[in-house]
């Protein structure tokens, strides 16, 4: 389950920077840089210099956020020897989170019944990285978006292992993937907000990619297993959604306090089933929490530090490339074909989308920087 895009997905677009042709303008000679946020909150933020050649290293950020915390743009990189350092950073985070299957998949917990596993395995997931994360939270603070953003995050956590538990790691990894898609149909339903012509690519390849893998799988017996994914994907974009309400929050407090509710709400359960974890399951179970969730937060967190938000989101792609092959190498888990090209559809949407529209915008941004059009 990656955080690279509920991190990216708490920066919309209304965060980035404006410039000629885009969502805004950014005029040759004047002090200010007018964009959607400065026009809501009624005000724009003075630039460092009135340059337009300036710009290009200037930061927009909301009232109340944090530039000590700068969130991921394109333009907070830093000079060619930290991107290096970044894109190293981001691909170690996507391989241990990509380790998930691995411990979800352990004959270690083949003594747990299948079909709360996945319960199980959350909770003790959940509560340890909500242990681990503690030293990071800053300024916590009540918000009425944490409810729907902490209901979402408990339920994907419970589904998605539930879903490892009950079908292919590869059914589940790519089925929650199609959450990009969710994300749209959420902002347009519920918060009526338009959806931008390249974010039909991945709705409609993520949809035949579904498509592909419900034909084969909604009649035989992993057909639990495939819902549970599905709703892990709907969940997860629930997440996505809700913590972009919740930009200006401190972002360790946010992935804390998502896990800790997650631990809670699932305890009940916990108790009343009475099923606890061997010494040795509960080495494997800290380490589930530490190795594959906790570290890579760390690891993508300050990435985001050195290298442009799309590229950690393409570099993280790798996650639901590799898990099935770790599955596969270690446990001997083989994804149906029919799974493969339903991957391959979800597959070419994301990086359409986050890697091939992306790099095009940038570039076009990079060229009006250094080519301003006065007005």
């Amino acid at each position: 389950m990656p955080f690279s895009i509920i991190i990216i997905g708490i920066t919309s677009r209304e965060l980035q920077p404006a410039y000629n042709g885009g969502i805004g303008r950014f005029r040759g000679n004047a002090d200010f840089a007018e964009t959607p946020i400065s026009r809501k909150h009624g005000a724009a933020r003075p630039l460092p210099d009135s340059s337009t050649r300036q710009f290009k290293h200037y930061i927009m950020t909301p009232a109340g956020a944090s530039e000590s915390s700068p969130l991921p743009t394109s333009d907070n990189a830093e000079p060619c020897p930290s991107k290096a350092l970044g894109r190293l950073l981001v691909l170690l985070a996507a391989l241990l989170w990509s380790t998930s299957g691995l411990f979800a998949k352990a004959p270690l917990f083949a003594d747990w019944p299948e079909d709360i596993r996945g319960i199980l395995l959350g909770f003790w997931r959940a509560g340890v990285v909500a242990l681990v994360l503690i030293p990071g939270v800053r300024s916590p603070r009540w918000n009425v978006w944490l409810i729907p953003l902490c209901l979402c995050f408990a339920g994907m956590n419970v589904s998605y292992l539930t879903g490892m538990s009950l079908t292919t790691a590869a059914n589940t990894i790519w089925l929650q993937n199609l959450a990009p898609s969710w994300v749209f149909l959420y902002t347009l339903l519920l918060f009526r907000e338009p959806i931008a012509r390249e974010d039909y690519i991945p709705l409609v390849l993520g949809l035949f990619g579904v498509g592909v893998i419900l034909a084969f799988e909604i009649h035989g017996q992993d057909r639990l297993g495939v819902a549970a994914g599905i709703f892990s994907g709907m969940t997860y974009a629930g997440v996505i959604v809700f913590m972009r309400r919740l930009r200006t929050e401190n972002t360790v407090y946010l992935v804390f306090l998502c896990h800790a509710f997650s631990a809670a709400i699932v305890f009940p359960l916990f108790l009343y089933y009475g099923i606890w974890p061997t010494p040795v399951q509960l080495a494997v179970l800290f380490a589930f929490g530490i190795v594959q969730t906790g570290i890579p937060y760390v690891l993508f967190a300050t990435a985001l530090r050195h290298i442009p938000g799309q590229e950690a989101v393409a570099i993280g792609l790798l996650e639901p490339v590799v898990l099935p092959l770790w599955v596969y190498l270690v446990w001997g888990e083989l994804a149906a074909p029919w799974t493969l090209v339903g991957a391959g559809f979800i597959l070419t949407g994301l990086v359409a989308r986050y890697v091939v529209v992306e790099a095009i915008r940038l570039h076009d941004r990079r060229q009006t920087v250094e080519y301003p059009i006065e007005s």
